[in-house]
């Protein structure tokens, strides 16, 4: 038995070691947890609901074990939800809702003080082809959709604050139920108008020689007098950048992101496209009034293009001379054959 233990014995110590260490390895972790809980036991007692620290566990950020998939499915509160709520009720609503106010109040001053910008000279009586029953169509179905979009989204910003006292929380929430899915599904119809109304008017809103005379003299709006254009002035093509362009696009692919939400998306990701949702269809909105403004009430005609798709002789030269001029000498009135840089 001695032989045998001196020929195995370092082997008999290296096997009594690693045993020694797994028993201790085992038992730590148990300790550990006993500790733990009894550290809570304790705390319940003297700190009775006290569930501090396990909510700051929860409320880390950190990723636990979930039998569901997906982005952040482990994470059970996500903390900057906070900051994304305190956001979109406090800045966006509050300067939003102001930003609404101001800005028609001061177009109303506005017509109040100016009136609607009358024709010089009396109609002929002659039409002239503004507007296609494409270019219509594409133009009306972008207005109609925006205006549903508008009248939704500002209900769901703002009603808690304005509807809801008004008619009372159970009439507020199914209101606000139906908004939800004209918002959500006219939200796309809305983009694909915008990606068609760019592509329409995108060659009639190019920079040309006469804008530079448009901008000097800001439109004839101060003046009264009407300053020559080719089909579309400066005013109408900022309009078409800023508003249609680039908020359109901002705000449709923000919404998208909120429509579809089972493509990868993370809370952060959804909150951030709900802040910049927001904020630039505030701003669209508040532009549109002044869009809204010149097509109908500001400027004599102006709605009856649209409409009817024509628009008098006297109308056409006082308002865009350069196309009016071009059309009549048979050239087709957009951009590539009307004004050249020698016109200033």
């Amino acid at each position: 038995m001695k032989t045998i233990f001196m020929r195995h014995g370092g082997s008999l110590r290296l096997l009594l070691l690693c045993w020694l260490l797994a028993l201790f390895g085992a038992f730590m972790p148990a300790q550990a947890a006993g500790e733990a809980a009894a550290e809570q036991v304790a705390r319940q007692q003297s700190q009775p609901l006290n569930n501090a620290p396990v909510w700051r566990e929860v409320r880390s950020g950190e990723a636990h074990f979930t039998l569901a998939k997906g982005p952040e499915a482990g994470v059970l509160i996500q903390s900057e939800g906070n900051t994304w709520r305190q956001w979109r009720n406090g800045p966006i609503t509050q300067y939003g809702g102001w930003l609404l106010i101001i800005v028609p109040s001061a177009i109303a001053l506005f017509w109040m003080v100016k009136g609607t910008m009358k024709l010089h000279a009396k109609p002929t009586g002659r039409k002239m082809k503004r507007f296609s029953a494409f270019e219509r169509f594409a133009h009306w179905g972008t207005a109609i959709t925006f205006l549903l979009l508008a009248v939704t989204g500002v209900a769901i910003l703002f009603g808690k604050h304005v509807l809801a006292p008004v008619f009372g929380p159970e009439f507020f929430a199914s209101l606000l139920v139906a908004g939800k899915l004209i918002h959500n599904y006219i939200g796309p119809v809305f983009g694909v108008f915008v990606v068609l109304m760019i592509l329409t008017f995108l060659r009639d809103n190019v920079w040309q020689a006469c804008d530079a005379i448009w901008i000097r003299r800001a439109g004839g709006l101060l003046g009264g007098d009407h300053v020559p254009s080719s089909r579309f002035n400066f005013g109408e093509k900022t309009w078409f950048w800023i508003g249609v362009t680039f908020l359109g696009l901002t705000v449709v692919g923000s919404g998208l992101v909120m429509d579809f939400p089972n493509y990868g998306w993370t809370r952060a990701d959804m909150q951030l496209a709900n802040m910049v949702h927001g904020i630039g269809a505030l701003v669209l909105l508040a532009l549109s009034f002044g869009h809204i403004y010149m097509g109908t009430i500001g400027v004599e005609g102006a709605y009856q293009s649209m409409k009817t798709g024509y628009v008098d002789e006297t109308w056409a030269r006082e308002h865009h001379e350069f196309w009016y001029e071009d059309v009549k000498a048979g050239k087709s009135g957009h951009p590539q054959d009307s004004v050249t840089g020698a016109r200033s």
